[in-house]
C-alpha cells in the first residue's frame, strides 16, 4: 500500500488503533490487575473493535474502487464500528465505580479515532496527505539531473532511453526517416518538412484542444477520482497524493491523466495540483 495515499485523519485512526491495543493489556480497574484480555465482551466490543474499524478505513482508502457489503462500502462500516466502540467504552466507563488506566486510555482512544473518522471527509485539515509529495529534482545542464544523480522512469525530469519510438532516438538504417529527411538521409526541401508538422498541430486543433498544450507531470493535494473518458459517472481509478501522474491532453478545465498503469481517464478536479 502506498503511504502517501493516506490523509492526516487516517494517520489519527491508525494511531488510535495502535493505543487501545496497548490499553488492552493495562489494567480496567483501579482495585484490580485485569485487563481487557480477561474479559471478552469488553475487548471485542472496544478494544479489537477498534483495530478492526481502523483495518476497514485504511483498506477503503488502499482501494482504487470502494469495496461494498451489504450496501455499504468497507470506510463506511469501519466509521460506524469506531462510533460503536467509543459509544460502548464511554459507558463502560462510566458504569466501572473505579476505571483503571487501561479503560481510559481506551476511552480517550476510541474517542479520539471515532472523531477522526467521522470528520476526515468534513475537514480539509484532515484530508492533506499524511505524507506530502517528493518535489521533482531541479534539472541539471543540458537537462540532465543536478548533481549528477539519475531518476527513475515515471518521474518528471527523468532521463528517458533512446529507443524505437522515442523522441529523438537513433534509427537504425533502413527504418522510418525523421521528418525532415529525405530517403538515404538527406535533408528534404524546407516546404516538404514543414508540411507535416502544420497537419499535425491543425488536427489537434481541430479535434477540439489547446494547439499549445504540452503533457505535463503533476500530483494532487487530496484523493480525486478519476472518471473514464467516455463521460461514465463512476470512476475507473483513484488518484492518490505523493504520486506523479501524466497529464497528456486538456479538456477545458479538466485534464485527460495517465496513470502509472497506463489507464487513461479525465480528472475533473485540478485544483490545487502540484505540477512538476
Amino acid at each position: 500500500m502506498n503511504i502517501r495515499s493516506l490523509s492526516r485523519g487516517d494517520g489519527v485512526v491508525i494511531g488510535a488503533a495502535v493505543l487501545l491495543l496497548i490499553a488492552s493489556f493495562l489494567n480496567l480497574s483501579s482495585y484490580g490487575s485485569a485487563n481487557a484480555w480477561q474479559s471478552l465482551a469488553l475487548l471485542m466490543s472496544v478494544y479489537l473493535a477498534g483495530v478492526i474499524a481502523a483495518a476497514l478505513i485504511v483498506t477503503a482508502r488502499a482501494l482504487p474502487q470502494p469495496r461494498k457489503v451489504a450496501g455499504l462500502e468497507l470506510g463506511q462500516f469501519g466509521v460506524a464500528l469506531s462510533v460503536f466502540a467509543a459509544w460502548t467504552a464511554f459507558w463502560a466507563t462510566l458504569g466501572s465505580g473505579g476505571a483503571g488506566v487501561g479503560l481510559i486510555i481506551g476511552l480517550i482512544a476510541a474517542l479520539a479515532q471515532a472523531g477522526a473518522a467521522v470528520a476526515t471527509p468534513l475537514v480539509p485539515a484532515l484530508k492533506v496527505a499524511l505524507v506530502g509529495a517528493p518535489r521533482p529534482q531541479a534539472p541539471g545542464p543540458y537537462g540532465g539531473p543536478a548533481g549528477g544523480g539519475t531518476q527513475g522512469y515515471g518521474y518528471p525530469g527523468a532521463q528517458q532511453q533512446g529507443g524505437y519510438g522515442y523522441p529523438g532516438a537513433q534509427q537504425q538504417p533502413g527504418g522510418p526517416q525523421q521528418p525532415g529527411q529525405g530517403y538515404g538521409g538527406q535533408q528534404a526541401p524546407a516546404g516538404e518538412s514543414d508540411a507535416p508538422v502544420a497537419g499535425a498541430a491543425g488536427a489537434t486543433a481541430a479535434a477540439g484542444g489547446p494547439a499549445d498544450f504540452a503533457p505535463f507531470w503533476f500530483a494532487v493535494p487530496v484523493a480525486r477520482p478519476l472518471y473514464g473518458e467516455e463521460g461514465s459517472p463512476s470512476p475507473i481509478a483513484e488518484l492518490a497524493p505523493g504520486t506523479w501522474y501524466l497529464a497528456v491532453e486538456q479538456r477545458g478545465a479538466a485534464l485527460i491523466a495517465q496513470t502509472q498503469d497506463g489507464r487513461r481517464g479525465i480528472l475533473q478536479d485540478t485544483t490545487g495540483i502540484q505540477r512538476g
